[in-house]
C-alpha cells in the first residue's frame, strides 16, 4: 500500500525503518508532548505494532518518505485510540525536527484523510493532542478538523479533541474542484 502526495509517498514501514524512525521517535523536543521519548525498545516495539495493524486493520502508522529522495521523515496514518473513553480512529504523525515547518504533516496528514473516508466506513475522524501542543493542533485544524472536545486526564492533564466529518471532507473536495 502507498499513498502518494505531491511531495511525499508514505508506506507500510519495515523493521528496515528503525534508524530513521529512532531519530524522531527519540528526539525529546519532537515528543515534548508525548508521555515519554522513546528508547530502543519502543522504537522497535512501535514498528512492530505498527506491522501487525496492518495485517489486522488494513491501516497504521505510515512511513512519511520524501518523493524525491526516497528518505523516510516520519510516520503518519489511521490508528484507533482511546479518546475520552471511547475508541475512534485517529490521524497521528510525527516528523522529523529538520523537516519540520515545511507543510509534511498536515500533506500527509490530508492524504490519510483522504485514504480513510474513500477506504474505510468511518463518519468521523479524529486528531487528539495535548493542550500544549499547539503545532499539532494547527495542524489538524489545517487539514480540516475543527475542535469537538477538550477534557481533563491522567496522562496530558488537558487533552484537545479535533474531528472532520465524511460530510465536511465532501465539502471540502467540492470547494476544492
Amino acid at each position: 500500500m502507498t499513498i502518494q502526495t505531491p511531495r511525499l509517498f508514505l508506506r507500510e514501514m519495515t523493521e528496515d525503518d528503525y534508524d530513521a524512525l529512532y531519530r524522531v521517535l527519540a528526539d525529546s523536543d519532537i515528543m515534548q508532548h508525548y508521555p515519554h521519548t522513546f528508547d530502543e525498545a519502543r522504537v522497535r516495539n512501535w514498528i512492530a505494532r505498527n506491522i501487525e495493524r496492518y495485517k489486522t486493520l488494513g491501516f497504521g502508522l505510515w512511513a512519511v518518505c520524501l518523493r524525491d529522495t526516497g528518505e523516510m521523515i516520519g510516520d503518519c496514518g489511521l490508528t484507533m485510540q482511546v479518546i475520552h473513553g471511547v475508541i475512534r480512529p485517529e490521524i497521528g504523525y510525527h516528523i522529523r525536527a529538520d523537516q519540520q515547518r515545511k507543510g509534511y504533516a498536515r500533506e500527509a496528514a490530508a492524504a490519510v484523510r483522504d485514504w480513510t473516508f474513500r477506504n474505510t466506513p468511518f463518519g468521523e475522524i479524529y486528531s487528539y493532542m495535548k493542550y500544549t501542543n499547539m503545532p499539532s493542533f494547527q495542524c489538524a485544524l489545517s487539514w480540516g478538523c475543527h475542535q469537538v472536545d477538550e477534557y481533563a486526564d491522567d496522562v496530558n492533564g488537558i487533552t484537545k479533541v479535533c474531528a472532520i466529518t465524511r460530510a465536511d471532507w465532501e465539502a471540502l473536495l467540492r470547494e476544492n474542484k
